[in-house]
């Protein structure tokens, strides 16, 4: 779920804020090994996630079959929302809260995840998914075949059907609320939470509402349950794809299609290869093509954004006067940064060019305006 976080994040950020980011990758940890601390925090979390998830939804559906189905299919579905919405909002800040390979894969092909990642990603999730069907095996003491296994209960193209639509829409939701600075972020974990509660109350009795290939190949392996496992490995992958890029055409609302078209990708992020040199290149939200994204003047000290004259790009200025705009746009002051750079902070003085860089901080350190308005390097 990207939220979200790490790739396309489940926890969205908005807000008037200046992100402070890593400084650039050089060759030579480019070169170095993929499983680096951070990114095995990230697995670890993707991995807790997935198990949890798939404990708690599966597990109840082996409570409802052990206590003659008095939970429900309501009670089933209620479960499912409500873990998937308490791990987003767990660990949803490290991992991005995906718990899904369609998600991974989805995020990846609108290159809001890096393609590298992506296999330990799925990986993860699948084990996770395994053991956590295993546990509850023992749990169980063995008494159940399938413990959850999603199985057809029609014909396996009416399944594949509805997996793909009801997927399509739980990543169309993701993409909204999860990865466009122009949401309420906060409340990205209760809409996806939602989401799957909706589906699994509607879809449940029909396909088994899976969405998650790694969701349907865990109990599959533990209970050698294998009846239509390609409905559930095609239709959630291919419904999240369609569903991010559905998501990826209206975010561009204010672009013509050949730009879309071109772009192919949401709030992408350029990955550095085609720089003509070291200076961070800031983009505006996508939705504004601002002169100055704020809904009032503007303060010495304030970090807000400003975009050039092409409309691409922007740069965050620490103002040494207040300014005035007569293209003020109603939005909050935002600039998100291309991945592995720092924002530039800028003083904005008299003759200076807009976008040229005075002062970019390192990590670790912040920039600031002093008592006679001069731009300082802080560090912790």
């Amino acid at each position: 779920m990207d939220e979200i976080g790490g790739g396309g994040s489940a926890c969205g950020h908005h807000g008037e804020t200046l992100d402070i980011k890593d400084e650039p990758v050089s060759s030579t940890a480019n070169s170095a090994s993929l499983f680096t601390i951070p990114f095995c925090q990230k697995l670890v979390a993707e991995f807790l996630g997935t198990y949890f998830m798939v404990f708690a939804g599966c597990g109840v559906v082996a409570v409802d079959v052990e206590k003659d189905h008095v939970i429900g299919q309501v009670g089933i579905a209620i479960v499912w929302g409500v873990v998937v919405m308490v791990m987003i909002y767990t660990v949803g800040h490290i991992s991005g809260a995906h718990f899904n390979p369609a998600v991974t894969i989805a995020f990846a092909s609108c290159k809001r995840f890096p393609l590298k990642e992506v296999f330990a990603y799925v990986v993860v999730q699948i084990l996770a998914s395994t053991l956590a069907s295993g546990t509850l095996r023992l749990v169980f003491n063995w008494k159940h075949n399938n413990l959850g296994a999603t199985v057809p209960s029609g014909s396996d193209l009416q399944s594949l059907v509805l997996e793909f639509i009801i997927t399509f829409y739980l990543m169309f939701v993701i993409s909204g609320v999860a990865t466009d600075n122009r949401a309420i972020g906060e409340l990205a974990g209760l809409a996806i939470g939602s989401t799957i509660l909706l589906n699994a109350m509607f879809a449940g009795p029909i396909s088994g509402a899976s969405m998650n290939p790694a969701r349907t190949l865990g109990p599959a392996i533990v209970s050698n349950q294998y009846k239509g496992l390609w409905v559930y490995m095609l239709g959630p992958i291919a419904g999240a794809v369609a569903g991010a890029w559905a998501y990826n055409v209206i975010r561009f609302t204010d672009k013509p299609l050949r730009v879309i078209v071109k772009n192919a990708s949401f709030l992408q992020r350029s990955n550095g290869q085609n720089r003509t040199d070291n200076k961070p290149n800031c983009k505006c939200p996508d939705g504004w093509t601002c002169a100055i994204t704020k809904t009032e003047p503007s303060k010495i000290g304030k970090p807000f954004a400003i975009c050039d004259g092409s409309g691409c790009t922007c740069v965050t200025y620490v103002l040494t006067q207040t300014v005035e705009s007569s293209a003020v746009a109603a939005a909050k002051a935002f600039c998100e940064c291309d991945e592995g750079w720092s924002c530039v902070v800028s003083k904005l003085t008299e003759g200076s060019e807009a976008g040229k860089t005075y002062f970019e901080c390192g990590e670790g350190c912040i920039c600031v305006v002093d008592e006679t308005n001069n731009v300082k390097v802080v560090c912790a």
